[in-house]
């Protein structure tokens, strides 16, 4: 069968996008949307779901896509809620991984590349929404 891949908002498009293209099986693409920034580069650990996926997932093969794991809170909350919905299998792929953050204990299946401690921008990551369209990965300094 098909794996349905999530793709986090709004970050994560672009890293999904490049990936999706990569994969050679078919699949169902869908998104959640999930807010744990305020306009800082702090994040506030508080998550709330703004778009919920379309697709049913009960059963199926589920891929999540993240551009970026730091605290891990957001990602966390969003694998818990996608758990009880009863997925065949549940992996997460994240783009960036900033594991001096984190705090929470996250088992990522995927990752591309670790970095330290900066703050990020560019390829699908934003700084009060801007800079998403580079096409590079910057340091905000």
């Amino acid at each position: 069968g098909e794996v349905i891949l999530i793709c986090i908002l709004k970050g994560s498009i672009v890293f999904a996008s490049d990936l999706m293209r990569n994969l050679n099986f078919p699949v169902i693409l869908d998104f959640v949307a999930a807010s744990s920034y305020g306009s800082s580069t702090q994040t506030s650990g508080v998550v709330r779901i703004t778009k919920d996926h379309d697709n049913p997932i009960a059963g199926k093969d589920v891929l999540l896509i993240e551009d970026i794991v730091d605290t891990g809170l957001t990602i966390s909350y969003i694998k818990k809620l996608l758990l009880s919905r009863n997925p065949k299998s549940l992996k997460i792929c994240a783009f960036l991984d900033k594991p001096a953050r984190r705090k929470t204990d996250l088992n990522i299946d995927y990752t591309g590349v670790k970095i330290p401690d900066k703050f990020v921008v560019g390829y699908g990551l934003d700084y009060n929404e801007k800079h998403r369209n580079l096409p590079y990965i910057a340091v905000i300094e």
